[in-house]
């Protein structure tokens, strides 16, 4: 793993306000492509014929690519650049919004295998860009800003697309392929970030630092990172074909996504503030992933409470975000090692993650329901708990195997 870093000679840093805006925009292109999805998912199956287990693969693809494609976001990085990097994932990014959007089921999964290699790019730089410009004691709230910007357009792309896609001609197409404007908004803004790494990073010195294969405490953040995302993929993908198999309209059910994305964000606006002196998190990892157990388990045993489940799974989970994030810089030693990390962390996160979707439309084809998926859920997020209170360890990864 090898990341380049700003050469001492080239100290006057870009204006921190557009720097910080260009972060947000960059963050709020990460899921907004991806959570319109579900939503949209039963009208897809409908025009396009797709079964469960296809629909289930369309949900995981896209965590296959990251799990994929994470490994080598460093080394492109050290080639060209991060801030050119990142630059170029958006206008990747913009044109996979396009091919997706193109009448054909090839089409649908070309593009969605674009969108989620550009978007790789962006979840493995962040947190090294967070880690070398922002000081220790803020990479916690730091991160929550972005994780706030991310899920804030997540959650609004669920909410709003059953009805633009009702109202827009194109139907679902149009609806998943308006994020291009975003896209291409988010580019505009980083656009000074991208020039001046043309001019700076080509004579920067490389740091090299290996990705942490052999390191416990790596594996533990990467599991965590997993299990997390892939409570959130797999929700975002499958909750309102649960809540449509229970009679609920489909914009109802985006709706209720849109609750379950909300309580998120409530969730990673907050933890910042409970936690800004705790340096061990071990416990709040564990409370929070016992949360989001205990609302897939509520709507096993009552799924008239709906609503209350997506708050609590909502909760839970975006607390688990923000600190399977910020454990990728504050698990690290220095810039370059949080690329590493995040690296790893990404890859065999969303690898762990891909798993769900696709499991889970297997269970429920299998077994013409949704009850043993959902204590799949709930078995997953208590190993989660049991992960999270070691990945929350205040401690460095060092150039030794640290112990598990």
């Amino acid at each position: 793993m090898t990341i380049r870093t700003a050469a001492p000679e080239d100290t006057k840093a870009p204006p921190a306000l557009l720097l910080m805006a260009g972060i947000v925009l960059v963050a709020a292109n990460l899921r907004a492509a991806l959570t319109g999805v579900g939503p949209l998912l039963p009208e897809i199956e409908r025009s396009t014929g797709l079964s469960g287990i296809w629909s289930g693969l369309l949900g995981a693809l896209p965590l296959l690519t990251f799990a994929a494609t994470s490994p080598f976001v460093g080394r492109t990085a050290h080639r060209f650049g991060s801030a050119r990097v990142l630059g170029n994932s958006l206008l990747i990014l913009a044109t996979g919004l396009l091919v997706r959007s193109l009448p054909g089921v090839f089409f649908l999964f070309a593009g969605t295998f674009v969108v989620a290699a550009a978007i790789a790019y962006g979840n493995v730089l962040l947190p090294a860009v967070i880690k070398s410009s922002v000081p220790e004691s803020r990479i916690g709230q730091v991160t929550a800003g972005y994780v706030t910007a991310m899920g804030l357009v997540a959650a609004l792309s669920s909410g709003i697309s059953v009805p633009m896609a009702a109202y827009l001609p194109g139907a679902w197409r149009t609806a998943l392929g308006c994020w291009i404007v975003l896209a291409a908004l988010a580019f505009v803004v980083w656009l000074p970030q991208y020039r001046r790494g043309r001019r700076t990073e080509s004579a920067a010195p490389a740091a090299r630092e290996p990705i942490p294969w052999r390191s416990g405490l790596a594996w533990q953040v990467s599991v965590f990172m997993g299990l997390q995302s892939l409570a959130f993929y797999t929700i975002i993908a499958w909750l309102p074909s649960i809540l449509h198999d229970r009679g609920v309209g489909a914009a109802s059910a985006g709706w209720q996504l849109f609750l379950f994305q909300i309580a998120g964000l409530v969730s990673s606006i907050v933890l910042p503030f409970l936690t800004r002196r705790w340096r061990d998190q071990r416990i709040i990892a564990a409370t929070a992933s016992l949360l989001a157990a205990l609302g897939f388990a509520l709507l096993i045993l009552a799924p008239g409470l709906a609503v209350v489940s997506c708050v609590l799974i909502g909760l839970g989970g975006g607390a688990c975000l923000v600190l399977a994030l910020s454990f990728q810089s504050q698990r690290a030693a220095n810039p370059a090692q949080a690329a590493a990390l995040a690296a790893m962390a990404q890859s065999v996160g969303y690898l762990v993650a891909a798993i769900g979707p696709l499991l889970l439309g297997a269970l429920h084809d299998g077994t013409a329901g949704w009850r043993i998926p959902l204590l799949l859920l709930v078995a997953l997020a208590l190993v989660q708990a049991a992960v999270g209170s070691r990945a929350g360890r205040d401690t460095r990864l060092s150039t030794r195997v640290d112990p598990i």
